[in-house]
C-alpha cells in the first residue's frame, strides 16, 4: 500500500501554492487571497484609487496603478512597503511590462498617451502620442510589438518598441478595454465594452481574423460589455468578463465561438488564474467579491469578500 501511494503521489500533478493580489479602487487597498485556502490573509494600503497591478518576472517587486495620484507604485510584496513611485504621466490606467523586465508601457487616459519607464532608472523613456482615453496595454512575446486600445478613439495602435512610434491604427468597436497576444504573438485580441464584441487580428499584416459577439439568455444586450480577458493554457480558451451582464463567457479560441456562460458577481472587471491555471478568479467591483472558478467544470465554486470595487487581478507564486 505504501508502493502504490509513493507511485500514486510521483504522478499528481504539482500543486502551486500562490496568491491572488486584488486592487481595490474604492479602498485604496490591495487584497491577497491564497490559492490554498481561498481566503484574505493579508491587506496593503496603496495610494489612490489602485487600478492596473502586475508583477515583475521574479515576483520581488509588484507595480501598482495608483490612478488619482497620478503615480505607479513600486512594492515590496513580502513587507508590502511601498518602495518607490514611478514616473507615470497623468491618471495611468492599466499597464504591460515589457519581456525584458525593465520598460513599463503605461496608458494614461487623460493625456492620451502612453508613456514607457524604465523601472531602473525610474525615468520616462519615451511618451507616445495615442487615442483619446487610452487604457488597455499589451506586449507581443517577441517584445517587438506594444499595443494601446484608446477608448473614445475606437482603435488599437501598434507600436514599434525599438523606434517607440505608432506604425499602425486598426479600427475596433467602441470603447476598447483589454488586449492580448496569444499564439505566440500571432494573433492580438480587443475587447470592446460598448461594442459588446472581440476583435481577433493577425499580428503579422494588422487584418482582421474574426469579430466575437455575446448574447447571455436573459441579460439586456446592452449589458453585455466584454472588458478584462485571460487565455487557458495553450491559448485554446479565452474567459471573457462580460461587465455588469454579471457572467464570464468561454470561448473556444481555435474557432472563435462562444462555447458556456458563467455566473460570478456583480460586474465582472479582470481576472487572474492561480499557478496551474486549474482555478480562475474574477473581480467583481459592484458586489465587493472574487469568484473563484473551477476551470474544468466551468462552475463557479466560492465567492470571497474583498474591499469596496475590486478591479485589477494578478497571481504571484509562494512557493
Amino acid at each position: 500500500m505504501i508502493r502504490i501511494a509513493v507511485t500514486f503521489a510521483l504522478m499528481a500533478p504539482a500543486v502551486f501554492a500562490g496568491e491572488i493580489w486584488v486592487t481595490n479602487e474604492r479602498d485604496d487597498t490591495i487584497s491577497v487571497i491564497s490559492t490554498e485556502t481561498l481566503e484574505v490573509v493579508k491587506t496593503y494600503e496603496t495610494g489612490e484609487r489602485p487600478r492596473g497591478i502586475i508583477f515583475s518576472r521574479d515576483y520581488s517587486r509588484v507595480y501598482i496603478c495608483a490612478s488619482d495620484s497620478n503615480a505607479v507604485q513600486v512594492m515590496d510584496p513580502e513587507t508590502g512597503e511601498i518602495l518607490n513611485d514611478l514616473p507615470s504621466g497623468d491618471d495611468p490606467e492599466q499597464f504591460v511590462l515589457h519581456p525584458n523586465d525593465r520598460h513599463l508601457y503605461i496608458a494614461n487616459e487623460d493625456d492620451a498617451i502612453t508613456t514607457v519607464v524604465d523601472t531602473e532608472t525610474r525615468k520616462v523613456i519615451a511618451q507616445i502620442d495615442v487615442g483619446v482615453e487610452p487604457e488597455g496595454m499589451a506586449v507581443s512575446p517577441d517584445g517587438k510589438i506594444a499595443i494601446t486600445t484608446s477608448e473614445t478613439t475606437n482603435m488599437a495602435h501598434w507600436i514599434d518598441t525599438e523606434t517607440q512610434r505608432l506604425f499602425a491604427n486598426t479600427l475596433v468597436d467602441s470603447r476598447p478595454r483589454h488586449a492580448e497576444f496569444v499564439k505566440d504573438g500571432a494573433e492580438m485580441w480587443v475587447s470592446s465594452e460598448i461594442g459588446g464584441t472581440i476583435t481577433v487580428f493577425g499580428t503579422a499584416d494588422q487584418t482582421e481574423i474574426a469579430k466575437i459577439e455575446f448574447e447571455v439568455k436573459g441579460v439586456h444586450p446592452d449589458r453585455v460589455q466584454p472588458v478584462g480577458f485571460e487565455f487557458t493554457a495553450g491559448d485554446t480558451h479565452a474567459f471573457v468578463a462580460l461587465g455588469p451582464a454579471n457572467h464570464v463567457a468561454v470561448v473556444n479560441a481555435e474557432t472563435y465561438e462562444v462555447e458556456d456562460y458563467i455566473l460570478v458577481g456583480r460586474r465582472v472587471w479582470h481576472m487572474a488564474f492561480n499557478g496551474d491555471r486549474s482555478q480562475l478568479f474574477t473581480t467583481n467591483g459592484v458586489s465587493g467579491d472574487v469568484t473563484v472558478i473551477d476551470v474544468a467544470t466551468r462552475e463557479a465554486i466560492k465567492s470571497i469578500k474583498v474591499g469596496r470595487f475590486p478591479w485589477g487581478a494578478a497571481f504571484r507564486p509562494t512557493e
